[in-house]
């Protein structure tokens, strides 16, 4: 299972755990979708009758190239409850799951039953991150300024905030033999170093080969145009805005593009009142 609380570089997680998982099968990664591999736990919440209806009136409206067919069938596969996508996983393979719940909101014994990677990120970058990543659905386009979300945020008024109660639960679990912590910093500064974290964790064997081939695969380039990961199929059906990627190169500490004077005082004294009873640091990013 893979864990976080918003727009972290799931996909950049979920691609490494499941090629690691599944001895580098390539060839299987690139003919099933991540979507598919990698069932989105609470994915059913964008997914519903009502959002749908939503979504098709909107798109009508606004969208001269929606298309409506194509859009029902996209939609029709996005919402497959997860339970049908693991119940067609052969028993002999390993399942993997995907979800932005806390963990107080997962299974009681979660950690005593399967395998957790969760990733942390700057809430800077996740506030930025989650921005772009609103923009990017049509539907969500009109957000004004990255300030004006920045509030929204902070006030916890943002899906899945608050973000410090999400991530100081599965902190407090990092010790578990079940649970990998790991940090976006970690994976954006030494992929490498992270893989071979991943491998041990899954007791999986990873040579230096391998992990080059590995760390080339999940190059920002090559990822953001790999058709299995970059769904660009919804862009296809007037779903995701014309200026915006699914794939973005997020790097760490790349708040300070968008943070002014205020903004960043503002976050500094919201980090540290609510870090303040806790060990919890963020990696500082190599400038």
């Amino acid at each position: 299972m893979a864990c976080n609380n918003m727009s972290l570089r799931t996909t950049w997680t979920q691609e490494l755990v499941w090629l690691v998982a599944n001895h580098l099968n390539y060839e299987k990664a690139a003919e099933m979708p991540l979507a598919q591999r990698f069932p989105f736990l609470d994915g059913f919440m964008f997914y519903e009758q009502d959002g749908k209806e939503k979504y098709i009136k909107n798109l009508e409206a606004t969208q001269p190239d929606f298309d409506k067919e194509k859009f029902l069938e996209l939609f029709n596969v996005l919402k497959t409850p997860v339970t049908t996508m693991l119940a067609a996983v052969p028993p002999t393979e390993t399942r993997f799951i995907k979800t932005h719940l806390p963990m107080s909101l997962l299974p009681p014994n979660i950690l005593d039953t399967a395998k957790v990677v969760y990733v942390a990120r700057d809430p800077r970058d996740v506030a930025v991150s989650c921005y772009h990543h609103a923009k990017l659905f049509r539907i969500l386009s009109k957000l004004g300024s990255v300030k004006e979300f920045w509030n929204v945020f902070l006030k916890n008024l943002y899906t899945l905030t608050p973000f410090f109660e999400h991530l100081k639960e599965a902190w407090k679990m990092r010790h578990h033999p079940n649970m990998l912590f790991l940090f976006y910093e970690e994976l954006s500064q030494d992929l490498p170093a992270v893989i071979r974290r991943v491998a041990y964790f899954l007791d999986k064997q990873i040579n230096e080969e391998q992990i080059t081939r590995l760390c080339e695969h999940l190059n920002f380039k090559n990822f953001k145009n790999n058709k299995s990961v970059n769904f660009e199929d919804t862009r296809h059906v007037g779903l995701l805005a014309s200026d915006e990627t699914f794939i973005r190169k997020g790097k760490a500490g790349g708040w300070r593009d968008h943070f002014d004077e205020e903004m960043t005082q503002q976050a500094e004294r919201w980090m540290e009142e609510n870090m303040r009873d806790t060990d919890l640091r963020f990696p500082h990013p190599k400038q």
